[in-house]
């Protein structure tokens, strides 16, 4: 399954933001090309820390709001809002620095990022039981959809899915059905993590574990705990 790449990379692109992306133009509502080539050089290096080795990062970048009226700025600089990814739809922040007015914006980007991806071969109905014989591997924009993509086989045969598929569609996270790991009443083991320590220890489960989900379990010792579950009679709490 292919997932984004720690978020540390963000913040080294960050830095990069603010040590060079800054050019001069003679009104804001306007973006200079130089402007325009720093959003697309500091979306690119976060899509790309974020994205596997192999991929082809695309950014295209869209207007500022017609809505806006902004003081003429003679040096702009582009910068990666907090907590925004650099993944499908996003924006890039914008600040004057040297102007007659301080202002910040944003201006939205759209980030491409062509994998190789496993996909449908066929179209398939919700329900549909996977085989590698309904799937072939192709170029996609993971970056296109939510959920993640998978490249091995082996990771969806016997999964379900839980919406239906057009051919040629990426079979991601978010499109299969969530696995039943549990029941209620099931015997489970709980891993509680903190901050430097770890303990593990069994409980009974109060609900059903669904994959992915919330389900409460009572501990030998009497309390209950919330926790997510995360394998076949397996819960993680973090604290």
């Amino acid at each position: 399954m292919l997932q984004i790449r720690p978020s540390w990379f963000l913040l080294l692109a960050a830095a990069f933001a603010g040590l060079s992306a800054r050019a001069q133009v003679p009104a804001a509502q306007t973006l200079d090309p130089a402007v325009i080539a720093q959003v697309q050089q500091l979306a690119q290096l976060a899509a790309s820390a974020a994205a596997p080795a192999s991929a082809r990062v695309d950014v295209q970048v869209g207007q500022l709001a017609p809505q806006l009226k902004l003081a003429a700025c003679r040096q702009i600089q582009p910068y990666l809002p907090q907590g925004l990814h650099m993944w499908g739809r996003s924006r890039i922040g914008l600040k004057c620095v040297d102007g007659v007015a301080k202002w910040n914006v944003s201006v939205p980007v759209q980030v491409k990022v062509y994998a190789k991806a496993l996909v449908a071969q066929g179209p398939l109905v919700t329900g549909s039981l996977l085989t590698q014989e309904m799937l072939a591997t192709a170029e996609i924009d993971i970056a296109a959809e939510p959920g993640a993509v998978f490249t091995d086989p082996e990771d969806l045969a016997g999964r379900s899915l839980s919406r239906s598929l057009e051919a040629g569609q990426a079979v991601r996270s978010t499109s299969l059905a969530k696995r039943r790991w549990f029941e209620a009443g099931d015997t489970v083991q709980v891993k509680v993590s903190g901050d430097g320590y770890a303990i593990a220890a069994d409980g009974q489960a109060l609900g059903v574990g669904l994959e992915g989900t919330d389900v409460r379990v009572r501990m030998e010792s009497g309390r209950t705990v919330t926790g997510r579950v995360v394998g076949e009679r397996r819960v993680e709490v973090v604290l």
